[in-house]
């Protein structure tokens, strides 16, 4: 930021991310804002979502219109104190050029990984080189895509790890019994083969199910749990969704499922529907899915809930839950053990990750750090 004035770029989500599409300016020119506001909302291939205010300030100025396409890195708009004068932001953006940085940003994407475990393939990627690592750990029917707003800001202190679980993404179809307790020991297992001897388990849904059975059943292995609208913590949970999900045959019909996902039901595009189609139509999915579902409910609820172990868990336990959620129920995380820290976020239904990326990235990030610090 120089003489007062600071840019806001088109940022890039995930690994494919060049270029993003300006949906709408969600913050008036001359508004105040703070950091972490959403200013504009962006639309890629994978999701629509809004790019995230670097820092408190006044949005004095729109550059990209709604409708423009532009790379990685290129400016969307300008903040400035007010007092500083039009013809000082007018120069600011005619000289603007993308920071060499968003420019390799855009060509050196870290790159993803496979490891056989078991005779099954996994699908892993790895951000970051320091501190006790971190594993991410999607829900069901998602991929390692699902922390595109989370992998990159997570790995500025430690070593991160997003997985694709067994029957997702690009991993082995081949989920075994399908349950939870199963997966929790791939997991495991994978950890083994990468030589990761402990690590903080951070799960999204189904995955957050898996990290803390991975605690459970592992405990000198998990650092800490950061559970994010976990499943496993009662018995409730949107059956017709997951049976529809794995069901769905035709846009409309899956793209109803996915809008379940989210408080604002306008965050899933065309193109995010048309993935989820693509990836139910490969070999061995409709298979894998249909276990995995049938692994995870019993008579309408779910088949594995972990609640009545939850005050001998040693791992530190961190839960985020969208109050909105329509997937899992929001009141699972009511009266948990004292040892458990928990919040809950208004308007953010059950994707908390994407919906609410920059307080979910800055609180996991300091109760990782009071973690760490801890030994």
């Amino acid at each position: 930021m120089g003489n007062g004035i600071q840019k806001l770029i088109m940022p890039k989500w995930g690994l494919s991310m060049t270029q993003g599409k300006v949906v709408e300016w969600l913050v008036a020119e001359g508004s105040v804002v703070s950091a972490g506001n959403h200013l504009v909302e962006v639309e890629t291939d994978k999701i629509v979502g809004g790019v995230e205010s670097p820092a408190a300030g006044t949005l004095r100025r729109h550059v990209a219109s709604p409708g423009m396409e532009l790379p990685v890195g290129s400016l969307l708009g300008v903040l400035a104190d007010p007092t500083v004068p039009e013809d000082e932001i007018d120069r600011f953006i005619e000289a603007f050029l993308p920071d060499s940085s968003a420019e390799e940003q855009a060509d050196d994407t870290p790159q993803d990984d496979f490891v056989d475990v078991g005779g099954r393939r996994l699908r892993y990627l790895k951000m970051g080189e320091s501190g006790c690592p971190a594993i991410l750990l999607h829900g069901f029917t998602g991929n390692l895509d699902n922390w595109l707003f989370n992998h990159a800001t997570l790995a500025q202190d430690r070593s991160v790890y997003a997985l694709d679980l067994p029957g997702h993404g690009q991993s082995s179809k081949d989920v075994g019994e399908g349950t939870v307790p199963a997966l929790a020991t791939m997991v495991l297992a994978w950890m083994d083969q990468l030589e990761l001897r402990q690590a903080h388990l951070i799960g999204h849904s189904l995955g957050g199910s898996i990290a803390l059975q991975c605690a459970l059943q592992a405990a000198p292995r998990v650092r800490s749990c950061t559970l994010l609208a976990p499943a496993g913590l009662g018995r409730e949970i949107n059956a017709e969704y997951l049976r529809g999900i794995v069901e769905a045959g035709r846009r409309k019909e899956l793209k109803h499922h996915l809008q379940q996902l989210y408080a604002d039901p306008d965050r899933v595009t065309r193109q995010m529907t048309d993935d989820v189609l693509r990836y139910k139509r490969l070999d061995g999915v409709p298979t894998a899915l249909g276990l995995l579902r049938d692994g995870l409910l019993v008579n309408e609820e779910q088949a594995h809930v972990s609640r009545d172990r939850l005050t001998v868990l040693e791992a530190p336990a961190l839960v985020l839950w969208g109050e909105q959620d329509a997937i899992v129920p929001a009141a699972h995380s009511h009266d948990l053990p004292d040892h458990f820290e928990v919040e809950r976020y208004a308007d953010c239904g059950h994707m908390v990750q994407m919906e609410m990326a920059s307080s979910v990235n800055r609180r996991v990030t300091d109760f990782l750090a009071r973690i760490d610090a801890l030994e």
